[in-house]
């Protein structure tokens, strides 16, 4: 509780700190970014932090976090003495805007903390990643920090989450377990925070006055609640299937007594395909039922090989714990929709000279677009095209909307998005200098096909709100959607993917031929019975893709509906409160959402896996977030609207789909936490957990942290594994941890060299001189034997007893120091 107090404080002071900055950045948003401000202010202050850390300005210490500090007071008050009767008369005039924002992120923060604080272990998953990180970093006397797996070398990983939370945790002197399980709620709370104040902003604007008088403003924040709770809370149709399974629906016996259901084969999702325990009841109780809703589609390889899908969504990386880059980009890629939102509503107005072209932005809001959009790539870059493309063309189609659609427009695009894409590299240049990445070209997709009634239990609880929108819109309000165009441009983009994933398809002919040979051999198939197999395959599953395009056409009409643009005055033009149609930028993000889920359905991005599994994972991921926002809009807009009997049916249709998409988070967070009820109390620190279950780990992890810092030699091991336990929880760099991992960071296995042989070397061997020379090559200052050790290897101990002090001892886990 007090960690949390701590940090509840620490943001909230961040908040207003910021502010006044961001009401200078933000200025065609109603709430004037009001519901960013810690977003922001953590943003601006960190990247100040690692950027002064890194060229050697500061150290990695409070010193130079409060350095940091003062670069964002001095920006805000810069802002405040320029803005400070407005400042003033806006917090006067929406202190129900502000009470709201406050309200909703202390309780979003405080519901996860305590979420947490019932399950707050670490150990599985890549939870041990994420901690070895933050520790990474608070062991680190600059930047980049070093990689505590790989002794020698720096991260070589998207870490700019890991450094907020490693700041956030040296500033309120609390431990890497807690800061872990904290930042995982933070970015809950700013999620809700800001998804929050998008909506409100995309409600609000336009609407000040309602059909009958009143100030309008009260409906749009309550309206505008329904955005945390699609991004955060409401999950996927899964768990409607896990009760029905549960329920024993649609099972009969044959005539041995044995369960069999032909729906739930069709269905065919894993688990769900199996006999349901006796007795029946309603809430899921297979260990670990609520894994499955995160791998709703289900692909096969074109001889009907099984192949694993992720698609996770928000609430169930919260339940999870992960603190993983696209949880941890969530606030961030939400900052970049509002930073599109106010150039698409022409609040960035200005002019630029910048590398010889003439930009219609203000230098502050190019400078800030460019480190926001820097900064996802920091923070996960998977979320750096699909925010570049968002906000590239909100600046397009503002320019579009200033001065009409001509070839200008084309030349608007390359002389923003050039300039803007150098800078963004430019700001973030040391993190470059050492990252490598798996990503190795695109893949074509010919064989995975989403099934529809998979894409429609992954997105159902989605696509309803939005399918309503577009018919709403579509039907009921001028002007008319340009169906011609819609189509045209919907079409064309998935002739393109197509074309894609043909051409990559020729490319690997001709440079991969051997690999494609003996892959199309193992299928016993020749090219174009492959081909043709593909082919049917997409036929068959038609569903999907015909979804997809009732979602992109449609949004697409929508989007370039003529507008009154022309016909504006250049007063007009010049005030912000003359609009495109508000809903506009919504049909922008329900296109490039559907694009994202659309794509993988043809390419995919080459890495270490060799199928889409990646692909999907981060597409639909990023597809969530921008679709979420378009439901809750759209459910908020369509009640604020619709009226008499069409309100109820909207309502009753609305709770339904709500009703369904919250079973997951309640029966999830029942089955997590114990019915909050955990056996060790509740408490956010998870060394706690290693204490109890590993007493002689967590001794000597608590021991070498009272001990000047060195290499450490520990068993070697795979992934998703207690391997590495000790430079996990001390930040002290081992000689090699998850083997797996580092060379999917390093894209291959080079580094690797001979450290995991030498580390067998220097535990198995009788010999003194090769022990020592592995202690020399790496400079092994501790050397750990404890149960991981001895469970691995044959260890001859012997050696170190006779050479070495032992300097710590517990039960039979020792600690021999080298000189």
């Amino acid at each position: 509780m007090p960690a949390f107090i701590t940090w509840y404080i620490i943001l909230t002071i961040l908040g207003w700190l910021a502010f006044p900055l961001v009401y200078h950045l933000f200025p065609a948003l109603s709430d004037r970014g009001y519901t960013l401000a810690r977003t922001v202010g953590l943003l601006v202050w960190g990247y100040a932090f690692w950027l002064f850390t890194s060229l050697g300005l500061s150290r990695n210490d409070l010193g130079g976090i409060l350095l940091a500090l003062a670069v964002l007071i001095a920006l805000s008050l810069w802002s405040f003495i320029n803005h400070r009767p407005e400042i003033v008369n806006f917090i006067k005039s929406n202190l129900s805007l502000i009470l709201t924002a406050e309200f909703l992120f202390l309780i979003a923060f405080g519901f996860l903390a305590f979420v947490r604080s019932a399950n707050p272990e670490l150990a599985s998953t890549e939870k041990p990643m994420e901690l070895m990180f933050i520790n990474s970093i608070l062991r680190s006397e600059t930047f980049p920090p070093q990689d505590a797996w790989l002794t020698g070398y720096s991260i070589s990983y998207y870490y700019f989450g890991y450094v907020l939370t490693a700041m956030l945790a040296m500033l309120a002197n609390i431990n890497a377990s807690i800061a872990h399980n904290l930042m995982t709620s933070l970015i809950f709370g700013l999620g809700a925070i800001g998804s929050f104040g998008i909506v409100y902003n995309l409600l609000n604007r336009g609407r000040q006055i309602a059909d009958d008088g009143y100030n309008d403003q009260k409906s749009s924040i309550v309206n505008a609640l329904f955005a945390p709770l699609f991004l955060l809370l409401v999950s996927n149709f899964e768990t409607v299937f896990e009760v029905l399974h549960r329920l024993g629906l649609f099972w009969s016996k044959d005539a041995n007594g044995a369960y069999t259901s032909a729906f739930w084969t069709w269905f065919d999702m894993k688990e769900l395909s199996q006999p349901p325990m006796e007795p029946f009841g309603y809430m899921p109780d297979r260990y670990l039922w609520w894994w499955r809703a995160s791998r709703v589609i289900q692909d096969y390889d074109i001889v009907g090989g099984a192949r694993e899908v992720i698609d996770e969504f928000p609430f169930f990386s919260f339940l999870l714990g992960d603190l993983h880059p696209h949880v941890l980009a969530i606030p961030f890629g939400l900052l970049a929709v509002s930073v599109a939102f106010n150039i698409f509503l022409g609040g960035a107005r200005g002019k630029l000279n910048i590398f010889g072209a003439r930009l219609d932005i203000s230098p502050a809001h190019f400078a800030f677009t460019a480190l926001v959009l820097g900064g996802l790539a920091f923070l996960n870059t998977w979320d750096i095209l699909i925010a570049a493309a968002l906000i590239v063309f909100s600046f397009v189609l503002w320019r579009a909307h200033e001065e009409g659609w001509s070839w200008a427009r084309i030349e608007d695009l390359v002389l923003f998005a050039l300039p803007l894409g150098i800078v963004s590299l430019l700001a973030y240049f040391p993190f470059y200098l050492g990252f490598s990445s798996q990503a190795g070209g695109i893949i074509p997709n010919f064989m995975y096909i989403t099934r529809g009634t998979h894409l429609w239990v992954m997105w159902g609880t989605l696509l309803i709100p939005i399918f309503s929108l577009l018919l709403y819109i579509g039907m009921k309000e001028p002007p008319r959607p340009n169906w011609k165009l819609g189509f045209i441009i919907g079409l064309s983009l998935t002739l393109t993917l197509l074309l894609l994933m043909f051409i990559f398809g020729i490319l690997g002919l001709i440079t991969d031929r051997p690999f494609i040979d003996a892959t199309l051999a193992s299928y016993n198939m020749s090219i174009l019975q492959y081909l043709a197999a593909t082919f049917l395959r997409r036929l068959n599953n038609i569903g999907s893709l015909i979804t997809l395009l009732a979602v992109l056409i449609p949004a697409l009409a929508l989007l370039f509906r003529n507008n009154q643009s022309q016909e504006a005055s250049s007063e007009e033009k010049q005030n912000s409160s003359f609009l495109i149609p508000h809903s506009t930028f919504v049909f922008l993000l329900a296109v490039l959402g559907s694009l994202l889920v659309l794509a993988p359905e043809f390419v995919f991005l080459r890495d270490q896996f060799g199928y889409r599994i990646n692909t999907v994972f981060k597409f639909y991921y990023q597809a969530w977030m921008l679709w979420s926002l378009v439901a809750a809009f759209g459910v908020g807009y369509l009640l604020q609207t619709l009226r008499g009997f069409s309100n109820i049916a909207f309502r009753v249709l609305a709770g339904i789909v709500i009703f369904c998409g919250l079973l997951y988070p309640v029966f999830g967070v029942l089955t997590k936490t114990n019915n909050f009820n955990p056996p060790a109390g509740f408490d956010l620190n998870d060394f706690n957990r290693l204490k109890r279950e590993n007493p002689e780990d967590a001794a000597a992890i608590e021991f070498l942290l009272t001990q000047p810092e060195g290499v450490i030699a520990e068993a070697v091991g795979g992934g998703y594994s207690y391997y590495g336990r000790i430079s996990t929880y001390t930040g002290y760099p081992t000689v090699l941890g998850w083997i797996g991992h580092e060379a999917q960071w390093r894209g291959g296995y080079h580094l690797h060299g001979t450290r995991e042989e030498d580390i067998k070397t220097l535990y198995t061997t009788t010999r003194w001189e090769e022990a020592q020379a592995v202690i020399d090559l790496y400079n092994i200052r501790y050397i750990v034997i404890g149960n991981q050790e001895r469970f691995t290897l044959p260890v001859n101990e012997e050696k170190f007893m006779l050479r070495l002090t032992p300097v710590f001892q517990q039960g039979s886990t020792v600690i021999y120091q080298a000189p």
